[in-house]
């Protein structure tokens, strides 16, 4: 219909002289998208960038749910041999020494070269390691292809969240960002089953076939991110506001949306015009130092916590070594084992579809605080009967077990997993958003490396051990959100002030932050000398992009 084209009117020159009330006119007779994108028989623009970028998420979801499998192939021991518990927790686990490491740069690299093409880097170096696991013949080729992919990952994973938050309108932001979080269970699902499927095979294409299908995913992500939009605010940040405009346009955001955001631009402005050029290596620790200024101390700090608890709850012990937790409980045949994997891969699928249709309906605090009681009851349980000398023996209590293993894990798909990595990114200011994203998600692998290296022998030594000490964290965690985390569903992010939802916790940030401004009031209070500057910077940027 003719009139779906009025939503881009207000950049024409026709439109650009009207009058508010004429220009609001027209807006009103356009016919404006629906909010929920699942109405839509074709999605915005935005969600499809979405989607597309969140392969990469689909690649960690995948590697999460295979690795486990293919080292309990016999073909996978015929080649390599029988590993050792400390040598399988090594295998699986280094994948996230190099991702913890090289998230550290992604901020910085995010930072200067774009969100799309750190996507791209970080998406073609997971193909390049990818493709040398799948041409091992030796362990410590494997090791090396391992690392390799994890570099990559460490790079395009936090990226991935970024341009999520960046591109999506406020009023669907939680649902466009939880697109990442519902490819990473697709590829857990996937994983699962290609390594049950291969299981078939002869000889060694059955570890192989997983590794193929992460070349060809992370090469169709590394050749495709660059031709994608850039994220808006990060052209703003750049002083671009007019590539901004028309990234904006080509990302399918309605008219009101595109001023509400581009009202914020003096704030990006003043960010590039005072950001300083050096050495790259003196651009990345300033990018850091500026994460821990005092006015966003506090957030960072949550943040870094935050990613770091969610590992410290168990999921990838639970992830990474679900064969062996469902044999453990009572599934003897490696077929059933396998099976029951992919069906927790079906059960992430299906609630975090459900979590995504939700997410911006409640709230971010109230949905991680339920979650992680009901994780907290779960864990509890499960390290219960194994504590019990003999309900771990019997039928019941191995059913409890497994059955307790689902509803820890459903929880925290539905709250953790989708929310931690939003709130992280939405509490930011957009100067410190991708150094603290990947601050967060270097923390996030630290630990999540501790935990997939420890598991196998935490098991050997006591079955109930691992199960009280992550119920322990998430308990910690549950006290944590409930005094200090404040709520940030339907605000605009550039606004956002950071302080706590509790007065306690409003009391401990004023404690560790005394005497700072919040970055809403530094904002909006602005040296006429420094205007001028922006002024100006802004002048000579478009000048640039008409030349």
């Amino acid at each position: 219909m003719e009139l779906t084209k009025a939503e881009g009117m207000d950049s024409s020159p026709a439109t650009a002289c009207c009058t508010p009330k004429i220009r609001q006119s027209m807006e009103v007779i356009s016919i404006q998208p629906k909010q929920s994108i699942f109405r839509l028989a074709k999605p915005p623009v935005y969600v499809l960038c979405a989607i597309f970028t969140s392969i990469g998420g689909f690649a960690f979801g995948f590697d999460t749910g295979s690795i486990g499998p293919i080292t309990l192939m016999p073909a996978f021991h015929s080649t390599f041999g029988t590993l050792s518990p400390t040598l399988h927790g090594l295998l699986v686990s280094c994948i996230l020494i190099p991702g913890a490491i090289f998230s550290l740069f992604a901020g910085p690299i995010a930072d200067r070269v774009s969100r799309t093409y750190a996507i791209s880097l970080g998406g073609f170096m997971f193909a390049i390691g990818a493709l040398i696991c799948c041409l091992s013949s030796s362990l410590p080729q494997l090791y090396v292809g391992r690392l390799i992919s994890g570099a990559g990952e460490g790079i395009f994973l936090s990226c991935i969240n970024v341009y999520s938050i960046e591109i999506a309108p406020k009023r669907i932001r939680g649902t466009v960002a939880c697109i990442l979080q519902l490819l990473i269970s697709m590829g857990l699902m996937s994983g699962y089953f290609v390594c049950y499927g291969s299981l078939k095979l002869s000889g060694d294409m059955s570890w192989r076939v997983p590794f193929i299908c992460q070349v060809f995913v992370c090469s169709f992500l590394g050749a495709g991110a660059p031709f994608i939009p850039h994220s808006p605010r990060w052209l703003l940040m750049k002083g671009r506001r007019r590539d901004a405009e028309a990234a904006l346009i080509s990302l399918g955001i309605g008219s009101e949306e595109r001023e509400e955001l581009l009202a914020v631009a003096c704030e990006a402005v003043e960010e590039a015009a005072s950001a300083k050029t050096g050495p790259a290596w003196k651009n990345a620790l300033a990018h850091y130092k500026e994460a821990f200024a005092p006015e966003v101390r506090g957030r960072t700090i949550l943040a870094l916590y935050m990613q770091a608890t969610q590992q410290l709850s168990g999921i990838d012990g639970v992830l990474y070594y679900a064969p062996m937790l469902f044999t453990q409980a009572g599934l003897s045949s490696a077929n059933a084992s396998f099976l029951a994997s992919g069906v927790t891969g079906i059960v992430s699928v299906v609630i975090t579809a459900l979590g995504q249709i939700f997410t911006d309906k409640w709230g971010r605090r109230p949905t991680l605080i339920s979650g992680g009681i009901i994780m907290g009851i779960a864990m509890t349980g499960i390290g219960a009967v194994y504590a019990h000398p003999t309900a771990s023996k019997e039928k019941g209590g191995q059913w409890t077990v497994i059955a307790l293993i689902f509803v820890y894990f459903s929880s925290f798909v539905m709250s953790w997993a989708i929310l931690i990595r939003i709130h992280v990114s939405e509490a930011q200011p957009v100067r410190t958003r991708a150094s603290v994203s990947a601050l967060s998600q270097s923390s996030n692998w630290i630990v999540n490396w501790v935990i997939a290296f420890t598991t196998p022998m935490f098991l050997k030594r006591t079955p109930s051990g691992p199960y009280f000490l992550w119920a322990a964290t998430i308990w910690v965690a549950v006290v944590v959100f409930i005094v200090y985390l404040p709520e940030t569903r339907g605000r605009e992010m550039e606004d956002f002030d950071g302080k706590a939802d509790s007065t306690l916790g409003r009391w401990i940030q004023g404690f560790f932050c005394k005497g700072t401004q919040d970055l809403s009031e530094r904002s909006s209070v602005m040296d006429p000398e420094l205007e001028r500057g922006i002024a100006k910077a802004t002048e000579d940027s478009e000048k640039k992009t008409e030349q």
